[in-house]
């Protein structure tokens, strides 16, 4: 792997920790603030829809460091970031948390009102928004 894609992606590795530390703060205050008033099912509703803005605020931020030149690029970083986002929700869902596969699957399933793939579909676009808005690429 050459110096490029290697800085590529480790940047673009730092960042998804940095979205993942405050995605899991923001999970804790929904539980203690949110869940309470709302309920689980409406209070996770109403965390993708925050959580997507905090991913659009720290790629606001990292994109112009993550040193992206082309327009793969930053589709790569958006790909990246959702397969181990995606990995990381079962492994803390499943193995940390002891959530059933059905209650892991509910935040996917948009016809029952599960929003988790917008959030996911954010995620996606960010980097490449971004870095067309600074005009990166």
């Amino acid at each position: 792997m050459n110096d490029k894609w290697t800085t590529l992606i480790r940047r673009g590795l730092v960042v998804w920790v940095v979205i993942i530390i405050v995605e899991m703060s923001h999970g804790m205050v929904r539980q203690i603030v949110l869940e309470p008033l709302i309920g689980d099912f409406r209070a996770r509703q109403v965390s993708v829809l925050v959580g997507s803005a905090l991913i659009i605020g720290i790629t606001f931020i990292f994109v112009r460091w993550l040193k992206g030149s082309s327009v793969f690029d930053f589709v790569l970083i958006g790909i990246l970031w959702v397969g181990l986002t995606v990995g990381f929700e079962i492994v803390l869902g499943r193995f940390a948390m002891n959530l059933s596969w059905e209650r892991i699957a509910s935040d996917y399933n948009v016809a029952a009102g599960g929003l988790m793939p917008l959030g996911l579909l954010v995620m996606l676009a960010a980097p490449l928004m971004f870095a067309k808005l600074y005009d990166e690429i």
